[in-house]
Protein backbone atom coordinates (compact mmCIF):
# COMPACT_ATOMS: atom_id res chain seq x y z
CA UNK A 1 0.00 0.00 0.00
CA UNK A 2 1.36 3.38 -1.03
CA UNK A 3 0.66 6.43 1.16
CA UNK A 4 -0.09 9.69 -0.62
CA UNK A 5 -0.16 13.09 1.10
CA UNK A 6 -2.03 16.18 -0.01
CA UNK A 7 -0.19 19.49 -0.10
CA UNK A 8 -2.14 20.88 2.89
CA UNK A 9 -1.39 17.73 4.91
CA UNK A 10 2.35 18.05 4.22
CA UNK A 11 2.27 21.74 5.13
CA UNK A 12 0.62 21.12 8.53
CA UNK A 13 2.85 18.16 9.41
CA UNK A 14 5.96 20.19 8.61
CA UNK A 15 5.14 22.40 11.63
CA UNK A 16 4.87 19.42 14.04
CA UNK A 17 7.57 18.61 16.57
CA UNK A 18 9.40 15.30 16.41
CA UNK A 19 7.25 13.83 19.22
CA UNK A 20 4.06 14.91 17.42
CA UNK A 21 5.29 13.34 14.18
CA UNK A 22 6.02 10.07 15.99
CA UNK A 23 2.49 9.99 17.42
CA UNK A 24 1.08 10.77 13.95
CA UNK A 25 3.10 7.90 12.45
CA UNK A 26 1.61 5.55 15.08
CA UNK A 27 -1.92 6.66 14.16
CA UNK A 28 -1.26 6.25 10.43
CA UNK A 29 0.01 2.73 11.14
CA UNK A 30 -3.26 2.01 13.00
CA UNK A 31 -5.21 3.17 9.93
CA UNK A 32 -3.15 0.88 7.67
CA UNK A 33 -3.78 -2.09 9.97
CA UNK A 34 -7.51 -1.34 10.35
CA UNK A 35 -8.83 0.94 7.55
CA UNK A 36 -12.29 1.19 9.13
CA UNK A 37 -10.93 2.75 12.34
CA UNK A 38 -12.16 6.19 11.23
CA UNK A 39 -15.79 7.17 10.84
CA UNK A 40 -17.15 7.30 7.28
CA UNK A 41 -18.61 10.65 6.30
CA UNK A 42 -21.78 11.30 4.30
CA UNK A 43 -23.02 13.93 1.87
CA UNK A 44 -20.34 16.21 0.42
CA UNK A 45 -17.64 14.18 2.18
CA UNK A 46 -18.75 10.76 0.88
CA UNK A 47 -15.79 8.40 0.60
CA UNK A 48 -13.78 10.25 3.25
CA UNK A 49 -12.98 8.78 6.65
CA UNK A 50 -12.00 10.83 9.71
CA UNK A 51 -9.90 9.35 12.51
CA UNK A 52 -9.80 11.21 15.84
CA UNK A 53 -6.82 10.97 18.19
CA UNK A 54 -5.02 13.04 20.80
CA UNK A 55 -1.52 14.43 20.81
CA UNK A 56 -0.80 15.53 24.35
CA UNK A 57 -4.14 17.12 25.35
CA UNK A 58 -5.22 18.43 21.92
CA UNK A 59 -7.56 16.31 19.83
CA UNK A 60 -6.67 16.07 16.15
CA UNK A 61 -8.76 14.87 13.24
CA UNK A 62 -7.12 13.08 10.32
CA UNK A 63 -9.09 12.83 7.06
CA UNK A 64 -8.17 10.06 4.66
CA UNK A 65 -9.58 8.04 1.78
CA UNK A 66 -8.61 5.13 -0.38
CA UNK A 67 -7.79 5.53 -4.05
CA UNK A 68 -7.47 2.03 -5.40
CA UNK A 69 -4.67 0.40 -3.41
CA UNK A 70 -3.35 3.74 -2.13
CA UNK A 71 -4.10 5.56 1.12
CA UNK A 72 -4.48 9.31 0.62
CA UNK A 73 -3.99 11.50 3.69
CA UNK A 74 -6.08 14.57 2.98
CA UNK A 75 -6.02 16.87 5.98
CA UNK A 76 -5.08 17.04 9.67
CA UNK A 77 -6.01 19.61 12.27
CA UNK A 78 -7.92 20.43 15.44
CA UNK A 79 -11.71 20.25 15.48
CA UNK A 80 -12.34 23.99 15.16
CA UNK A 81 -13.71 24.68 11.63
CA UNK A 82 -12.25 21.35 10.50
CA UNK A 83 -15.20 20.06 8.48
CA UNK A 84 -15.79 23.43 6.81
CA UNK A 85 -12.15 23.56 5.71
CA UNK A 86 -12.23 19.90 4.65
CA UNK A 87 -15.28 20.50 2.41
CA UNK A 88 -13.67 23.50 0.75
CA UNK A 89 -10.42 21.56 0.26
CA UNK A 90 -12.20 18.63 -1.42
CA UNK A 91 -14.36 20.88 -3.62
CA UNK A 92 -11.30 22.78 -4.83
CA UNK A 93 -9.72 19.57 -6.16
Amino acid sequence: MKILQSRSFKHKVKKFTKAQKNKLDEEIQKIIENPSIGSAKKGDLRGVFVHKFKIYTLQYLLAYRFKGENLELIMIGPHENYYRDLKSHIKSR
